[in-house]
């Protein structure tokens, strides 16, 4: 049945977010068969390397499904999809088609715009996880059909949704570290291609397992598994979304050169991990695909309330920051929106740790405002962040770099519950002091205890010079 167009110039309110329809928004008919294309050369070369190199435990059956929090180095049997790719492209006309489309930079690549994208990450660096893991991650959960891909893959139980969270950021830290790391042969090609053909296992393991039993992953209603509005939304969600909603509400608003700087980045990773990157060519395209993504994919189920919950869980109480775990459901609260937050069942937090998380935003926005006006500190803060985050987030995965391998893995029967809060850890004695460089709490006490102190200040000389102007006057 055809959905009612919406027409132009229309208001619209989806999950505390306002917009003005126009003809580059997509209903959601306009988007369903998106649901049903995906990235068919990965799968290809997939199976051409277990053609290839049968001795190398591709299958599933061969890899751990529990993985412990911190893996022990060599403990992972997956192979590294990245260096089978560059030994054996030569060897196939599929890897070698693989290879020759990902070293070709499309005609639209300005090398010196993605260098200030990935700038604009470091530079916002501190908005920018807030936001990718708070509203992109776990406000993504509010999509009803991803979240039956990702339960089925495990990666965001309790026990291990910390480390997979983790694994994620550090393809975001390859991305953005350097020109060289995004460009052919450097880094952040290398892990992006992991992570495409890591797609292209997931959904063909999902894809055998539906083939065998139907109801297992129910195609018709859920669509392919990652398949291209999928990564289209993910592409986003790391994005535009964090350039038109994460950062605003964290009083944060790039410049127009910003924006379309860093959406140019995120096209150049959608071109790499074979994802559609017309929707992203512009920024008012990007911002309306989002928009329209916000209306039609957002609608959560039990499934999305259990991994937004299990998120909190697993990232309360432990290093860096060790926030609590009400710390953590107030910023789930700030940026998706009471409507959302509600629907994902996060409980409601105490109003002190609202507070706290408007102390961080005003941080936040004081420190940006300053870096702007000091192109010294600016400078001095990216390359800061450039090594800074980097190292400790190898630090948090036990010093090992993630090589994106098919360690979570579907298996029939097995989908990702709720663990009754088990996760994250206790805080420590010692990391209360950890005030402005450390605890994301302790900082946001000092911001609000900051501007208290400046309001009772400026008051103070209003009310003191209205008292000496009326003391003058009646003299």
């Amino acid at each position: 049945m055809a959905s009612t167009p919406i027409q132009e110039g229309t208001r619209i309110r989806a999950w505390n977010y306002e917009f003005d329809w126009t003809s580059e928004h997509l209903t959601a008919e306009q988007m369903r068969p998106l649901m049903f294309s995906y990235d068919e050369l990965a799968t290809e070369a997939l199976d051409r390397l277990d053609e290839l190199v049968p001795s190398v435990p591709l299958r599933s059956s061969n890899i751990p499904s529990k993985p412990p929090e911190f893996a022990p180095k060599n403990a992972c049997l997956h192979p590294d999809f990245y260096a089978l790719l560059q030994q054996h492209t030569s060897s196939d006309p599929t890897l070698q088609r693989l290879w020759t489309e990902v070293n070709t930079v499309p005609s639209w690549v300005n090398w010196d715009e993605i260098s200030l994208g990935q700038q604009v990450f470091l530079r916002y660096s501190g908005p920018s996880i807030v936001s990718l893991t708070f509203h992109a991650l776990l406000g993504g959960m509010g999509s009803h059909r991803i979240v039956e891909t990702l339960s089925r893959t495990g990666g965001f139980s309790v026990r291990v949704a910390r480390r997979r969270l983790l694994e994620t950021f550090t393809h975001v830290l390859d991305v953005t570290e350097s020109l060289p790391s995004i460009r052919p042969g450097g880094r952040g090609f290398a892990s992006t291609l992991r992570v495409r053909l890591l797609h292209a296992s997931v959904r063909r393991r999902i894809l055998r397992l539906s083939a065998q039993n139907p109801s297992y992953f129910d195609t018709s209603t859920l669509g392919i598994p990652i398949s291209d509005l999928d990564s289209l939304a993910t592409i986003l969600t790391f994005s535009a979304d964090l350039l038109f909603v994460g950062f605003p509400r964290q009083g944060i608003f790039p410049s127009p050169e910003e924006i379309s700087s860093y959406l140019a980045l995120w096209r150049y990773v959608a071109y790499l991990i074979g994802c559609p990157t017309e929707r992203l060519s512009t920024p008012s395209l990007a911002k309306a695909t989002m928009e329209s993504l916000f209306l039609s994919e957002i609608s959560p189920s039990e499934t999305s309330c259990v991994l937004a919950n299990n998120i909190i869980a697993a990232l309360a109480n432990t290093p860096p920051t060790y926030a609590s775990a009400d710390f953590l459901r107030a910023e789930a609260y700030w940026l998706n929106g009471r409507e959302l937050a509600t629907q994902l069942k996060i409980p409601k937090p105490p109003v002190v740790y609202t507070l706290l998380v408007a102390g961080q935003c005003l941080f936040f926005m004081t420190t940006s405002f300053l870096r702007r006006m000091i192109p010294g500190w600016d400078e001095k803060h990216i390359e800061n962040m450039r090594k800074g985050l980097r190292r400790v987030t190898l630090k948090q995965l036990g010093g090992e770099e993630a090589m994106h391998g098919f360690q979570y893995v579907p298996e029939m029967g097995k989908v990702t519950t709720g663990e009754g809060g088990k996760g994250g850890g206790r805080r420590r004695k010692g990391e209360l002091r950890r005030w402005v460089t450390g605890g994301s709490e302790e900082r946001g006490l000092v911001a609000v205890l900051a501007a208290a102190a400046v309001a009772s200040f400026c008051v103070w000389n209003v009310v003191a010079a209205a008292l000496w102007v009326a003391s003058f006057q009646r003299s």
